[in-house]
């Protein structure tokens, strides 16, 4: 998806300003790709599995028994993971925080 917004964007090769923005988009799907990758992963590590059924059928037992800390917040497995695949969707569609 980065390749593609770059190479759409800087079709306008000759102009500094589509260069600058498909470096930026670029940069900006890298950046959610991370946040994905890392919400796959701490599905992954959660549930052992990443089939949504699965996840879905065991997601209850991690509703308030279980905390992760984050520096001096502790945050619940679901809500980490939520928010990570949030982050990521959100980067790869530009919405607002993720948008330029």
């Amino acid at each position: 998806m980065g390749l593609c917004s770059y190479l759409l964007i800087s079709f306008w090769f000759t102009r500094i300003q589509a260069n600058k923005a498909a470096i930026k988009a670029m940069v900006v799907n890298r950046i959610s790709d991370l946040f994905f990758t890392v919400g796959i992963l701490a599905t992954f590590f959660t549930f052992q599995t990443i089939e949504f059924n699965a996840v879905f059928a065991l997601a209850h037992f991690f509703t308030d028994n279980s905390t992760i800390l984050l520096g001096e917040f502790a945050v619940s497995p679901l809500t980490l993971i939520t928010f990570l695949l949030f982050l990521g969707a959100m980067g790869k569609s530009a919405q607002i925080g993720l948008h330029t």
